[in-house]
C-alpha cells in the first residue's frame, strides 16, 4: 500500500533506520591498515577541547548511495566508525542473518572511501555495521556480526546481533535539527476525499486563490458527513472540514565525551525528537447526533528520512496518523470554522543522573473566522495527530497532539403572566489543545539503560476562550 500510494501521489512525507552490508570480494574495515585506503572523512566541522569530535547532522545526500558506517574495535581496544561501500544485499529479520556485499571495483564511486581491504571476509566478527534501508530491512539495520558463515554468490553470508549508536559513535558529539523532506512520505488517505499538497521547490499550490505551501511543508484537506441528530431539521445536517499543514524536522543530539568514563557505557547525554511547524483550519456545521461521538483517521503518513551523523547513517521512523474526532450532545447546532497555528518540541532527553526525561511543549494559538451558534447544548471537535518516532524499526516515542474548539450554550426560559416565554442564554467557544504520549524502552539503541517502563509525556494542556455572548435560542 504505501509504494503504490507513493507512486500515485508523486512523493509525499518522512522518519530512522539502519541496515548491515559487505561482501566476499571486497574492501572490508581494518583500523590496522587504514592508511592503505586513504583519508576518510569524518563529516566532522570542530574538536572539543576534550579531544573529541562535532560532528555535523545533515540529511544524506540526495541522489547518492548512502554509505554504510562500520566500527570495528582496535588495537588499542577503542572503536572507529569509518564510511564503506559494504552494502546489505539481504536481511532475514527472523534468524537475524544478512548477505553482505562490495559493488564492483568500477562502481565503486571515488568520492566514497573504502575501508581497506582484509585477506579474508571484509566483516568480521565484532564489526558494528550502520546501514540506511536494504532488502529485508526496510527500517535500516544497526546490527553486529556475531559469526561469518561463508560466502554466497551475492556476498558473504554473516549472523548479525543486537548493537548499540554509541559504539559507532563512540566519545564523539553531535546536535542538530534536519528538516524532512516532504515528498519522501509514502500517504495512504483512510477516506474518500483526502487531497495531499506538499511543497519541496518553488511551493505547491492550493485552494481557489492559488495560494502557495511554504517550502517544507505538507498539507492534506479532507471532508467528512457526520450523523445528524434524528430531530434536527434537514438545513441542520452536519459535516466537518478542513486541512493540517506541517513541517516537521527531526532532532538529534549526542555527547559521547563522558562514554566509557568510570565504568559507565552510556553517553553523557542524548536527545531523539520531533519538532515543527503546524497550523490547520476547520469548520464544523450542523447539529452532530451524541451518537456521531467519533474518531475519524483520515490519512496514515510514513517516512524514514536517513540523516547523516558524522561517518553515521541513522535511520529516523516517522509515524503519523492526522484524524478529526468530534463530541456532540446533538442538541446544539454550530457553524464554526476555526484557525489554529504554532509549533511543537516532543522528545525524550537522557543524562547520567536523571536517566530519560520527556519533553514537551507547544506555542498554539487559534482563532476564529466565523460563529454562529444555535440552541443550547455543547460540542468539541478535534483536528490532531498521532505521531511516533523511533530508530531502526523501533520506536522510541509516541505524542498525540489534538488542538480543539470547544463550543458550550446554556438556555434559560422565562415566562411571563400572559402565557408568553422566552428562551435566552449565553454560550462561548474556547480554543484549545492537548499534547500527550510516552517514551518508549527501546531509546536503549543509545547505549543507555533500559527503561524499565513507558514514560508518559505529561499532559500539557491549554485552553484559552475566543468568543461569547448572549443570545436568544429555539431551546
Amino acid at each position: 500500500m504505501r509504494h503504490s500510494t507513493r507512486r500515485l501521489l508523486a512523493p509525499a512525507l518522512t522518519a530512522l533506520a539502519i541496515t548491515i552490508a559487505a561482501s566476499g570480494c571486497s574492501a572490508g574495515p581494518d583500523t590496522a591498515d587504514h592508511s592503505a585506503a586513504g583519508p576518510t572523512p569524518a563529516a566532522s566541522t570542530a574538536t572539543a577541547g576534550d579531544g573529541s569530535e562535532q560532528l555535523d547532522v545533515e540529511a544524506a545526500p540526495e541522489g547518492k548511495p548512502t554509505p554504510t558506517a562500520v566500527a570495528r574495535r582496535s588495537s588499542d581496544g577503542g572503536d572507529s566508525a569509518k564510511k564503506s561501500t559494504l552494502k546489505v544485499a539481504s536481511y532475514d529479520k527472523r534468524t537475524r542473518r544478512a548477505v553482505i556485499a562490495t559493488p564492483p571495483r568500477d562502481e565503486t564511486p571515488s568520492a566514497t572511501p573504502t575501508a581497506s581491504p582484509t585477506a579474508d571476509a571484509p566483516v568480521k566478527t565484532g564489526d558494528v555495521i550502520a546501514s540506511a534501508p536494504a532488502p529485508g530491512a526496510p527500517d535500516g539495520l544497526l546490527a553486529q556480526v556475531t559469526e561469518v558463515v561463508g560466502t554466497t554468490d551475492k556476498g558473504t553470508e554473516v549472523r548479525t546481533g543486537p548493537a548499540t549508536l554509541n559504539t559507532l559513535l563512540a566519545d564523539d558529539k553531535a546536535d542538530g535539527r534536519v528538516p524532512v523532506d516532504p515528498s519522501t512520505f509514502d500517504v495512504e488517505p483512510l477516506v474518500k476525499g483526502v487531497k495531499v499538497s506538499w511543497a519541496k521547490n518553488g511551493g505547491a499550490t492550493f485552494g481557489p486563490s492559488g495560494a502557495k505551501l511554504p517550502l517544507g511543508s505538507l498539507r492534506l484537506d479532507v471532508g467528512a458527513a457526520l450523523a445528524t441528530a434524528d430531530d434536527a431539521p434537514v438545513s441542520a445536517a452536519a459535516s466537518v472540514s478542513g486541512f493540517v499543514q506541517l513541517a516537521p524536522q527531526v532532532e538529534f543530539s549526542y555527547d559521547g565525551s563522558a562514554n566509557g568514563q568510570s565504568g559507565r557505557p552510556a553517553p553523557g547525554s542524548a536527545f531523539l525528537g520531533m519538532t515543527g511547524d503546524w497550523s490547520a483550519q476547520w469548520a464544523l456545521k450542523g447539529r452532530a447526533s451524541a451518537k456521531a461521538t467519533q474518531r475519524i483517521p483520515f490519512a496514515k503518513l510514513h517516512a524514514d528520512p536517513v540523516i547523516q551523523v558524522g561517518p553515521v547513517p541513522v535511520v529516523v521512523n516517522l509515524d503519523l496518523t492526522c484524524y478529526l474526532q468530534v463530541e456532540a450532545d446533538g442538541r446544539i447546532t454550530l457553524d464554526v470554522r476555526q484557525n489554529v497555528r504554532g509549533d511543537f518540541r516532543v522528545g525524550g532527553s537522557y543524562a547520567p543522573g536523571d536517566g530519560w526525561t520527556p519533553v514537551s511543549t507547544s506555542d498554539v494559538k487559534s482563532t476564529p473566522v466565523t460563529t454562529t451558534v444555535t440552541a443550547a447544548g455543547h460540542a468539541k471537535t478535534t483536528l490532531g495527530a498521532e505521531a511516533s518516532v523511533g530508530l531502526y524499526g523501533m520506536v522510541g516515542l509516541t505524542a498525540d497532539f489534538a488542538p480543539y474548539l470547544r463550543a458550550e450554550a446554556e438556555a434559560r426560559a422565562d415566562a411571563s403572566s400572559d402565557g408568553t416565554a422566552k428562551v435566552s442564554g449565553t454560550w462561548a467557544l474556547h480554543g484549545g489543545f492537548d499534547l500527550s504520549g510516552n517514551l518508549q524502552l527501546q531509546l536503549a539503541i543509545f547505549g543507555t539503560p533500559i527503561l524499565q517502563h513507558r514514560i508518559p509525556l505529561g499532559s500539557l494542556h491549554r485552553e484559552w476562550p475566543l468568543a461569547g455572548g448572549k443570545g436568544t435560542f429555539s431551546a
